[in-house]
């Protein structure tokens, strides 16, 4: 990332285990936690199951085929065969009736028809689109999740090298006051010091290593999360090389982030994707007041032992089919798909709020960032003039002990807020990017 550059190495520590650090650019942990994230392989599923729908749509366009066979075995029956014939004359004999056994098992029949729907008013076809859209705003719904992963990264990452530079800064803060009581631990052991400012001293050694060690512990916890969100063993040792932040010039209003808000977040699109399968499906639930056509055919065959015998019985059709209650029982139907359209509608005007104010803060936190720095510095440069003039005049009787002592943590101070300021403006400024919805482009490009 062009942005996001390191020089310095720094080691981020691991538990008391002995494994080889690992060097990490943001890059690869953008990269890792793209591949283990599990929020995104369960988006990947959606999507999968929305394209399988969009499979089911389309088959409905596909015949209809069924077969079929049955095997029956009957008593033996009786059966009466009835008929007349025409007499001479013209005369016509009365009916008559022939009764007779038949060993009629078993019985064999077998069918064999299909269909193919012609016309079904746009239900097919508006059915497809609607899966189409569907499926289209679940896959921009998941590049919504991969940008707030790639977000969370930068963030754990930039977290990581905060905790390891409070470690450097705490740590060499920490060798002036030990050093300090070693001065004062002999010039009170010659009678030169007061045993009350050694013991100050000796206090505030004590709360620097107390601060050391809750450090130590904070980058131990951003270690493990980090190693957690790329799938890395747990106590992995991790070397990050993101020291030297670029600070990425802004040379856009607010207004033209906004433009490329509107075209760039995906939401807009996952929102119109949603509002057309909305259309599509209300067109679907028309076509159901519409009749529908189908042609049909079909194959049976029947063989009844020493009765009957069917073959090549063959038919051929077209199929007109209306359901007139649908007039009546489809109003309701389209009111609730009308009202979620309009839902999501009232949700595209919410969203466009939401994403203008989340834009204006990002880029108002961006500025404030980069305007920290300039101040950090001057405070250092403050911290240690301050700690300098007391220090002599502590030399020379001037200032009390406890004057030096906050002078110090004044200093102290200073170097930490400048120590993470860089990475702050490296932080505000992906928001500013995930805000825009171009987070991902300006990592990988």
């Amino acid at each position: 990332m062009k942005w996001l550059v390191g020089l310095l190495l720094i080691p981020a520590m691991g538990m008391a285990q002995n494994t080889a650090p690992k060097l990490l650019t943001l890059e690869q942990a953008v990269k890792l936690s793209l591949e283990n994230n599990k929020q995104l392989r369960m988006d990947k599923a959606r999507v999968e199951g929305a394209l399988a729908r969009v499979k089911q749509a389309e088959e409905k366009r596909l015949p209809e085929l069924s077969a079929s066979g049955t095997v029956m075995m009957l008593n033996n029956p009786t059966v009466s065969m009835k008929g007349g014939s025409s007499g001479g004359g013209g005369g016509t004999t009365p009916p008559t009736t022939a009764e007779k056994k038949f060993e009629v098992n078993p019985a064999l029949i077998a069918n064999v028809s299909a269909s193919v729907p012609i016309y079904t008013g746009g239900q097919i076809k508006y059915g497809i689109q609607s899966a189409q859209f569907l499926a289209e705003a679940t896959r921009l719904d998941a590049t919504v999740n991969e940008q707030a992963v790639i977000q969370n990264s930068v963030q754990a990452y930039v977290n990581l090298y905060k905790a390891s530079q409070a470690v450097r800064v705490v740590a060499e803060n920490l060798a002036d006051e030990q050093q300090r009581v070693k001065d004062f631990t002999n010039l009170e052991s010659q009678g030169l010091l007061a045993r009350n400012d050694l013991m100050k001293a000796s206090l505030q050694a004590s709360n620097v290593e107390l601060a050391l060690l809750e450090a130590k512990s904070n980058l131990q916890v951003a270690s493990t999360n980090m190693n957690i969100m790329l799938g890395l063993p747990e106590y992995q040792s991790l070397v990050v090389d993101t020291t030297n932040f670029k600070i990425y010039e802004n040379n856009k209003s607010l207004a033209e982030w906004e433009d490329i808000a509107l075209t760039k977040r995906v939401e807009f699109a996952s929102n119109k994707q949603r509002q057309k399968a909305a259309d599509a499906q209300i067109n679907s639930i028309k076509g159901s007041m519409l009749p529908s056509l189908s042609a049909s055919g079909g194959y049976f065959t029947a063989d009844v032992k020493d009765l009957m015998s069917i073959t090549n019985a063959v038919n051929v059709g077209v199929g007109l089919k209306y359901n007139v209650s649908s007039l009546w029982k489809t109003k309701a139907k389209i009111s609730e798909a009308s009202a979620q359209k309009n839902e999501l509608v009232a949700a595209g005007a919410l969203l466009d709020d939401h994403i203008r104010m989340q834009l204006s803060k990002a880029y108002e936190d961006y500025l404030l960032s980069v305007r920290k720095i300039d101040v950090y510095n001057i405070a250092v440069e403050q911290a240690q003039e301050n700690y300098r003039i007391t220090n002599n005049k502590y030399k020379n009787d001037l200032a009390t002990l406890t004057d030096l002592l906050d002078a110090d943590l004044g200093r102290l101070r200073a170097n930490l807020n400048k120590a993470n300021a860089n990475a702050d403006v490296s932080v505000a400024y992906a928001n500013l990017l995930q805000a825009a919805g171009i987070l991902e482009q300006q990592i990988f490009k």
